[in-house]
């Protein structure tokens, strides 16, 4: 019978997370390294890093999906580093950086006890950097700060620190600060220890403590005053202590300071340079020192589904067991992985297991611990433990397994829904039937990749968050599925909406010999505000479309069993639109009247006359198109700066600001995504190949009358 080998409080699940190019990846083999799981550092721009494995990942030298490492670490200054009782075991999961795949950090933000986020000491905080903040803040997870790229010319510890205030959250707090910069950078300075580390030995391997240089000692008290401050703040006897001039003892300091970590008030901010081998060690001390165990973290809540009570478990091997399946992963020799995290109880390999969201039972064959894409079998694993389970069927991202006697629904993950299509068609006949599979799969992978067929066409669009991700995707179709498919341009995910609220009936009556059909209902449509994903939603509307129907039939008038068909008319006219066909969005419908009869009336009647009825409604209520608008960042050299604003407001665009990104400037804009497409080629050749952007989806805005025209008059 296996055995759990190392108690649950020396488990660390965490996360690494930046923007694009600040040095996660950098950062994440210098972990592996250190933690002994690998004896070579491999680098993003030689190709050969661990945790980017898929060949598209390393051609661009980018981040595209979520990699999971499993590895352990003593304390640097452990003095029995060889004894087993003082490791500690890590969960390790690096995310992207970049916006299209941002439905990995989210999801890994699910599951994560704690986070890494790292920050380029050039650039500061970034707009990525602001977003999987954001979803890290919408999860409660507690998070280390760790500003790279010291060793950069124009990089400052100070600016990278004020921003991350300034820009995220006012309770971030210097651990340490650096001792020289840009190719001075020498090591850092611990201000609760009052010690400075130097890097040595091949891979900066040897960590050397000593005393903090005199020339860094004033600036040092300074900043550790500041941290003792914040860090007393959360404790009533030490801020008495304290403020009575008594120092708390190191060790009361580090308690206190876990504790205001784990409760996401205090952030530390540590600093170094990954690719030159300086600072990691410090920051794993860290992830011991202050990240949370899974015993740390409140107990998971969720329903029963057979009872809609609310149930708990708490992270302990001896609850019934519950685990959350928060990615699918294609794998060319085992099939399926099924990545879960484990809340509460054991599983074994072998046993079955009750999947809460779909109903249904389901074996598990076999139970791997990944290594970014190389796997280690285990026979069993335990609560606060993330592994891929081999032989899972159906089940898919965001559902809940658990034991049978004891069901539990935890809450799904949410995602934001695709901005971006293209059509696509199989080259050949061949490829028809190899293209469906590959899109399922895919889709199954990734919930932000949708494939629906438009009716009018029958082509098949795919949808996804960006040029990127569909260029990706379309990639993976060739490589892992062999299909070869012809790719039409990108094309924006419109949507529709009305203005103003509207009333109409419709009616639909039919008589033919023998039985007729007759349906008639009285509509009153009305605008919704448009959706914002912090507020909380009546019972009524439906998240994915922003859609609420409400029944206002009093009197039988019409009869309970057409009420769904009538809601379903209205979904399906939503559907097909009503401006240039695209889906209508943010829209509330009212049934408050109708008839029946007693013979002629059917199901398909009253959905007929309620989509007739919609219809009608929408052509008075001022339908219009909705356009996805982008939160877009520019950063070029100063002497650009006039040309891109100027293309900015040539794009419809909206300049909201400028600022210092070291040498360069950021421009922020908020533009319309129709009028982005191949910004990168434009931009390179405006800047002399030196300007880079960022975009993400931000708000949808109703398109101007002259621009919607050329919209219809292309779909007619």
């Amino acid at each position: 019978m296996p055995k759990r080998d190392y108690p649950l409080e020396k488990l660390r699940n965490f996360g690494i997370i930046a923007h694009i190019d600040a040095g996660k990846t950098t950062t994440s083999e210098r972990i592996l390294y250190y933690t002994g799981s690998q004896h070579k550092i491999g680098e993003v721009h030689e190709g050969e890093t661990t945790t980017d494995w898929m060949e598209q990942e390393r051609e661009r030298g980018i981040t595209i999906t979520a990699a999971a490492i499993t590895s352990f670490w003593t304390r640097t200054n452990e003095p029995d580093k060889k004894d087993p009782a003082k490791k500690y075991r890590f969960n390790i999961i690096d995310t992207p950086g970049h916006i299209d795949f941002t439905v990995e950090v989210k999801r890994s933000m699910r599951v994560l006890d704690g986070a890494v986020v790292v920050f380029d000491g050039v650039a500061g905080v970034e707009p990525q950097s602001e977003t999987n903040w954001r979803y890290a803040d919408e999860a409660n997870v507690p998070r280390i700060c760790f500003i790279n790229k010291l060793d950069r010319t124009g990089a400052s510890f100070e600016k990278s620190y004020q921003s991350i205030l300034d820009r995220l959250t006012k309770y971030a707090v210097r651990m340490q600060i650096p001792m020289g910069g840009e190719d001075n950078f020498a090591g850092v300075v611990d201000l609760l220890r009052m010690k400075s580390y130097t890097f040595e030995g091949n891979m900066g391997d040897l960590v050397v403590e000593a005393e903090v240089p005199a020339e860094y000692m004033e600036e040092a008290q300074k900043y550790r005053a500041e941290l003792i401050e914040k860090i007393v703040e959360h404790d009533d006897a030490a801020m008495t202590d304290y403020l009575e001039g008594k120092e708390p003892s190191f060790e009361k300091l580090q308690e206190i300071l876990r504790r205001a970590v784990i409760d996401n008030k205090i952030f530390p901010v540590y600093c170094g340079s990954a690719l030159k081998n300086k600072g990691v060690q410090l920051v794993l001390d860290a992830v011991v020192d202050y990240l949370p165990s899974p015993l740390d973290m409140p107990p998971v809540k969720g329903v029963n589904p057979k009872t809609g009570e609310e149930v708990i478990r708490h992270a302990s091997d001896e609850e019934p067991f519950c685990a959350l399946a928060f990615k699918l992963q294609a794998d060319p020799f085992v099939g399926q992985l099924t990545f879960f995290r484990v809340y509460s109880g054991t599983v074994e390999a072998g046993s079955y297991l009750y999947n809460s969201t779909t109903g249904q039972k389901e074996r598990l064959g076999r139970i791997v611990r990944l290594q970014a894409n190389e796997r280690e079998e285990v026979k069993k694993v335990f609560a606060g433990e993330i592994a891929a389970a081999v032989g899972l069927k159906d089940t898919r991202t965001s559902h809940t397994l658990c034991d049978e006697a004891n069901p539990i629904q935890l809450e799904q993950i949410k995602f934001p829904e695709p901005v971006i299509s293209l059509r696509i068609e199989p080259k050949t006949k061949a490829d028809q039937e190899k293209m469906g599979i590959a899109m399922k799969k895919l889709a199954d992978e990734d919930p932000t990749f949708r494939v629906s067929s438009d009716t009018e066409t029958m082509e098949t669009l795919i949808s996804g968050m960006g040029e990127l991700h569909l260029e990706i995707l379309v990639d993976r179709m060739k490589r892992e599925f062999g299909v070869e498919a012809n790719v039409g341009k990108p094309q924006v995910a419109y949507r529709e909406t009305i203005l103003k609220e509207a009333e109409a009936e419709g009616k639909y009556i039919k008589q033919t010999g023998g039985k007729g059909q007759y349906g008639h209902v009285r509509l009153r449509i009305k605008p919704l505000p448009p959706l914002d994903p912090d507020k909380k939603i009546s019972k009524n509307v439906t998240r994915e479309d922003h859609f609420e129907f409400i029944n206002s039939i009093k009197g039988g008038v019409v009869p309970q069993e057409f009420i769904g068909p009538v809601e379903k008319g209205v979904r399906e006219a939503m559907e097909r639109g009503f401006v240039a066909g695209f889906k209508m969005v943010d829209i509330s419908v009212e049934l408050y009247d109708g008839s029946y009869h007693d013979v002629d009336s059917s199901e398909i009647a009253f959905k007929i006359a309620a989509s007739m009825g919609f219809q009608e409604a929408a052509r008075h209520a001022q339908a219009v198109l909705l356009e996805p608008i982008m939160r877009v960042e520019v950063v070029v050299p100063e002497k650009f700066m006039g040309d891109i604003t100027g293309s900015l407001s040539g794009k419809r665009g909206a300049i909201e600001g400028m600022e210092e990104r070291g040498l360069a400037r950021a421009i922020k804009a908020k533009v319309p995504l129709s009028e982005m497409f191949g910004y990168t080629t434009q931009l390179r050749s405006m800047t002399e190949g030196r300007g880079s952007f960022t975009m993400e989806f931000d708000h949808y805005e109703v398109v101007p009358p002259n621009v919607a025209a050329t919209i219809i008059a292309s779909r007619k």
